[in-house]
């Protein structure tokens, strides 16, 4: 079945999973897909509308197995039912976080993470992606180029920076990562902690999930310090210390580049042009708090 953009709700109303009558409430605040809870006698779900976008490097196939990965662990709902452009998932009551609620709540959160990053790849089936924050970028810069971006010009020293990054972070390891923790991902039944939305998941470094779980949430050093020491079990060391920071920096020029790409290209009603302004000056601090611990 595919998506019919101009109806979804024709498109929910047949859908072979209900049972009896249902309620159709379109879910606010997404910036990738379209989103709707839906009630029947039985149950409610979640139905996310949306179909591949090659420009961001999210493909279906990669997010549906995640979820089904994730909801077999037990870290993300169970799916429902799957078709092209359309997933269901089982509906979780609790409170989305924000970035404050991530931040009160760091321990879990970072033990989430852990989890992700432990348990997904035993419950994978067939093929995946990789997430290279640093080909994203470089990417990224093409189609801005092509596209003829208000930020066409910016783009020679932003890929001089992210080479400079690449060269800090230099190899790593390999994870499968959720590469998206913005603090709404995270829910709270009450009991436990959920986390969901896996259109980026991928294989990556575990720096790049924690640089984003800082970076997106207004982590402090000593946030960082903990969150580091809590995921290795161990003291934070120096070169994990450098290589963290310079894929912090990494994280934030890759959501801003993926806003500027989002500006021309996205339908979504969303004010791209503040977010992107808004990441590029938390990636401006990040850098020059960088710069200057190479400095010391």
């Amino acid at each position: 079945m595919a998506l019919s953009a101009s109806d979804p709700e024709t498109v929910i109303r047949a859908l072979p999973i209900w049972f009896g009558e249902i309620e159709i409430e379109p879910l606010l605040g997404g910036i990738t897909n379209k989103n709707y809870l839906v009630t029947d006698r039985e149950r409610r779900a979640v139905v996310r509308f949306g179909g591949d976008i090659p420009v961001h490097g999210v493909m279906r196939f990669n997010e549906l197995a995640a979820t089904r990965a994730a909801g077999e662990a037990g870290i993300s709902p169970k799916v429902l039912y799957a078709a092209p452009s359309v997933l269901v998932l089982d509906y979780i009551t609790g409170r989305s976080y924000g970035p404050d609620d991530v931040r009160a709540d760091r321990e879990r959160c970072v033990a989430m993470v852990k989890r992700v990053h432990r348990e997904i790849a035993k419950h994978l089936r067939g093929p995946t992606l990789a997430f290279n924050v640093f080909h994203i970028i470089r990417d990224y810069a093409r189609t801005l180029v092509e596209d003829q971006s208000r930020m066409a010009t910016r783009l020679p020293r932003l890929l001089s920076v992210a080479e400079a990054l690449e060269r800090a972070v230099g190899p790593i390891d390999l994870v499968f990562a959720h590469n998206d923790l913005l603090a709404a991902n995270f829910i709270d039944d009450g009991k436990r902690l959920w986390l969901v939305d896996w259109d980026c998941a991928g294989w990556n470094t575990p720096l790049f999930d924690l640089g984003g779980l800082a970076s997106n949430n207004g982590f402090d050093e000593d946030d960082n310090e903990a969150m580091l020491s809590a995921y290795f079990e161990a003291p934070v060391t120096d070169a994990t210390r450098r290589k963290f920071h310079a894929m912090l920096c990494a994280s934030l020029l890759r959501e801003a580049m993926w806003s500027m790409v989002s500006e021309l290209r996205s339908t979504i009603d969303f004010d791209y042009v503040a977010y992107t302004d808004e990441n590029l000056r938390r990636f401006g601090a990040a850098w020059a708090a960088f710069q200057k611990m190479e400095r010391t």
